[in-house]
């Protein structure tokens, strides 16, 4: 079986350098929408190095990625790019993140579940530097054909939708070309540019990435409920409930909640297929 729980998960942790500073930043905001109307004062924060802050989910592709990519090359691990699919995501801010850093980031295989067709491993990241830690980042990922191998299906836990009208709604345009800049941060996946590899994989077309609509609503709920306060976030998270395709429109639904924003994700062409489900970010904070 390409996958050896009890060996991945007996692996020591891999330990890396990564470094990021202004440029890195704001080609990541570029590649999840933000920048439009160029001259608006609210989106300067994202494209204009003397006012630049940063989105917290800047933490998935810090260095490019290479927590998960290394995670998914541990002992014990050998498995097909075709089969593996990004099931859920969540990170945990210690401090916000600075524009320029240089950090460690250690990985891990946390964590191997069985779900009978498929087999889930939870990749778990931290960084830190020379003033304590930064983040912790937790990947699900699903492996295809993986599973059946007799161990635990994991937890299985739902946000329940709120019983009322949401606070705000707000959709939000995928361009042609958004998976094309987005992957320049570190995702080569061939899944989200390649049409023939999309095909084998069973799409009809490239796919946007999970972390891309992950990153536009992060800014969405920032933006429209958070009074454009990237510090008041403490932790975000998300399971990737469907796919979403470049031109599409993705739907944000946002409910306050105690202690944060719950929103709800769904592709507006498609009679509002689920694309981001269980997604909840946790704040500082009224």
């Amino acid at each position: 079986m390409p996958i050896d729980p009890a060996r991945a998960l007996a692996a020591e942790p891999r330990s890396t350098t990564i470094q990021w500073d202004h440029r890195d930043i704001q080609l990541y905001h570029l590649g999840i929408g933000a920048g439009v109307p160029a001259t608006d004062p609210d989106e300067l924060r994202y494209t204009l190095e003397s006012r630049l802050h940063v989105l917290p989910s800047f933490a998935t592709v810090a260095g490019a990625g290479m927590g998960v990519v290394g995670a998914l090359s541990a002992p014990g691990i050998d498995v097909d790019l075709a089969a593996v699919l990004h099931g859920g995501q969540r990170i945990a801010l210690h401090r916000p993140v600075p524009v320029r850093g240089t950090a460690r980031s250690t990985s891990r295989v946390a964590a191997v579940y069985d779900k009978g067709k498929a087999a889930v491993l939870l990749l778990r990241t931290e960084a830190a530097d020379d003033d304590g830690p930064l983040w912790t980042s937790d990947a699900q990922i699903f492996v295809r054909g993986e599973g059946g191998f007799g161990g635990e299906r994991g937890p299985s836990e739902r946000l329940v939708v709120p019983d009322r009208a949401p606070d705000r709604t707000v959709e939000r345009e995928i361009r042609e070309d958004q998976a094309l800049l987005y992957r320049l941060s570190g995702d080569w996946n061939p899944l989200h540019a390649d049409p023939e590899f999309a095909k084998l994989a069973g799409f009809e077309r490239p796919i946007l990435h999970g972390l891309c609509s992950y990153g536009m609503t992060l800014k969405t709920v920032v933006d429209t409920l958070l009074d454009g306060d990237v510090t008041r976030v403490r932790a975000y998270g998300t399971r990737f409930a469907g796919v979403v395709f470049p031109r599409e429109t993705l739907r944000i639904r946002m409910w306050r909640r105690d202690g944060g924003v719950q929103a709800t994700v769904t592709a507006v062409e498609r009679d509002d297929a689920p694309v981001l489900a269980d997604t909840l970010v946790e704040t500082t904070g009224p």
